[in-house]
């Protein structure tokens, strides 16, 4: 088949597949990967080339002078540079002669020979040059490589530096590779043949099946011996596996598989960064999750702290009821008007003083002792809440790395993200206002937070204990305040179950206030902070919220992708096979 004819089918496919680099360019954009991006856009531009060599090796391995060979014109088409600091990206391809130059780095020779018409020639610069950007260029084009021909000096294809430059095209990209062992003349041939087996027993060992390595003397077949020169073995293999018809097809598939090679990176990128998310979004449910237990173990304790102030307040108030019921009787009465004759400490007022007095002192001592007992085990919960939390911030999940080729700036901002959450969430530890409830204190109250010495969590029981305590004697000091108004109408003609009756009116009042007062306030303490330590994750939250949503059109733009470019393999497999049997 004549280069002039163009099977329609490779056209049909050609368009196909670049539809779907299109889709894939436009996805790639959104993974803030410029180098993919450029591998991309240069894809695209070259499905319609021809099919394409790409001439790497070191510098000065004789790669000019094997393309001259190569094309065998009789003229210096890519010129043989002395000095590797001048060499370009020469890309040859059939048509007139011509020169087009492209930019510093790159210009395109056209040249009417016969073999172009059906392939087209890159030599590069080469790897290992002291010219950042040769090396630079010669790896922007090895994507959209359909064979790349190492070229080595065939006295050492053993350097390091080419063998590092193989696995970037093997490993990375996947490309066919073919070897030259160049100016094979200046060889011995028992010397040359150890070089040979050399070349493709390390190949092997990177896992090239079949290596095909050459020995060629560019000199010679340009001197005009071109039998003995090598190159006709070269020509063979290329007349035998690309030209004659095979070469639009190769190269279809050969930009399939780069394609689908850079949809590979993507998709190993999005799932990192789906990984990231979920675990990100683990360790927000898990925060979430210590705030609620850690919570409800706070609300038992405040729950069984109550209790104990409430038996401590039933066992003082149950005592005093009980001394009041005996001196309430008639003739004990009568006995202290008679004796508040000689003193008034007899007296009915002055023994109600003293029992007043008696039941106020016995209450402060009880609840104190309650509230110390119960108050740190409270405290603890807490402290224990803010700390585990802290450790699962600390600990956080690391998936995306920062110098990974695709989102690396999703990474960096997640890296940020963390570390301002850790920094303002140590930052909230320690600062004592952060755990003090102003609607806790009673406005009368002697409590300044700044008297507590320690900040942070260290103060939580000191907070707690002092609110507890006053708020506990606020409620008995009214308690007492209307008993005493009770007792000082006292006089002998009141009738004793009255008195009792509105004595324990009063200490209900007074067992349901502290009850139902402490344990609110308490509570609403717990949940404050629960509240203030979930406002830490706000920026969290919203890069999780983010994130969730560029994730769902990643998916869906990739999941259309990889769907065009597997129902293009299965379709050009399917034709070739067709193709095959008729």
């Amino acid at each position: 088949m004549s280069h002039e004819i163009v099977d329609e089918a490779v056209r049909g496919f050609k368009a196909r597949l670049s539809e779907a680099i299109k889709n894939l360019h436009e996805l790639i954009q959104l993974t803030n990967s410029p180098e993919l991006a450029d591998n991309t856009s240069d894809l695209r531009e070259r499905i319609q080339e021809p099919f394409m060599f790409v001439i790497v090796g070191e510098v000065k391995s004789g790669k000019s002078s094997f393309v001259n060979a190569l094309l065998n014109t009789g003229e210096e088409i890519c010129k043989v540079a002395p000095d590797p600091c001048t060499d370009t990206i020469q890309q040859v391809l059939y048509g007139e002669e011509n020169v087009l130059v492209i930019s510093e780095y790159l210009k395109k020779i056209f040249h009417p020979v016969d073999i172009l018409k059906e392939i087209a020639i890159v030599d590069t610069p080469g790897t290992n040059t002291i010219i950042k950007h040769h090396q630079e260029i010669t790896e922007r084009f090895i994507p959209v490589s359909d064979l790349i021909v190492f070229v080595f000096e065939a006295k050492n294809p053993y350097r390091q530096s080419a063998w590092e430059f193989f696995d970037y095209i093997s490993a990375e990209w996947r490309k066919k590779v073919i070897f030259v062992l160049q100016q094979a003349d200046l060889m011995e041939p028992d010397d040359l043949k150890v070089n040979l087996k050399g070349v493709a027993d390390q190949a092997q060992k990177k896992g090239v099946m079949d290596p095909q390595v050459f020995a060629v003397s560019a000199k010679q077949a340009l001197s005009g011996e071109v039998t003995g020169s090598g190159i006709e073995a070269v020509i063979d293999y290329i007349n035998a596996n690309i030209t004659g018809g095979k070469a639009p097809w190769l190269k279809l598939e050969n930009n399939l598989v780069t394609a689908q090679e850079i949809m590979t990176r993507i998709t190993t990128g999005i799932e990192d960064r789906q990984q990231q998310l979920q675990a990100d979004q683990k360790f927000r449910a898990e925060v979430g999750d210590i705030l609620s237990n850690q919570g409800s173990k706070s609300k038992k304790q405040v729950k069984i702290l109550v209790e104990n102030m409430v038996a401590g307040y039933d066992r003082i108030t149950s005592q005093t009821e009980k001394k009041l019921a005996q001196g309430l009787g008639f003739f004990t009465l009568i006995k202290r008007s008679f004796l508040s004759i000689f003193t008034k400490k007899e007296s009915p007022t002055g023994w109600l003083t003293d029992l007043t007095e008696e039941m106020e002192s016995s209450l402060k001592h009880e609840l104190t002792i309650k509230v110390n007992e119960g108050v740190t085990s409270v405290a603890d919960s807490i402290q224990q809440m803010a700390k585990m939390i802290q450790l699962k911030i600390q600990t956080s999940k690391t998936i995306l790395k920062s110098d990974q080729e695709i989102f690396a700036d999703i990474s960096e901002k997640r890296v940020q993200v963390m570390q301002d959450l850790q920094e303002a969430f140590s930052d909230f530890l320690n600062r004592t206002e952060n755990f003090v409830d102003e609607s806790m204190i009673p406005r009368d109250s002697q409590f300044t937070p700044d008297l507590a010495k320690g900040g942070g969590l260290a103060v939580i029981g000191v907070i707690m204990a002092t609110v507890t305590k006053s708020m506990a004697f606020d409620i008995t000091g009214g308690i007492l305040s209307a008993i005493g108004i009770l007792f000082a109408g006292i006089t002998v003609g009141i009738k004793r179950q009255k008195v009792l009756n509105s004595f324990n009116q009063e200490v209900q009042k007074g067992r349901s206030a502290l009850q139902e007062d402490i344990s609110y306030k308490l509570d609403h303490y717990v949940d404050t902070i629960e509240k203030r330590i979930d406002q830490n994750f706000g920026e969290f939250d919203a890069m999780i919220e983010l994130e969730t949503s560029d994730m769902t059109n990643l998916i869906q733009k990739s999941q259309l992708v990889e769907q065009q470019l597997i129902a293009l393999e299965q379709d050009i497999k399917h034709h070739l096979a067709e193709k095959a049997d008729s």
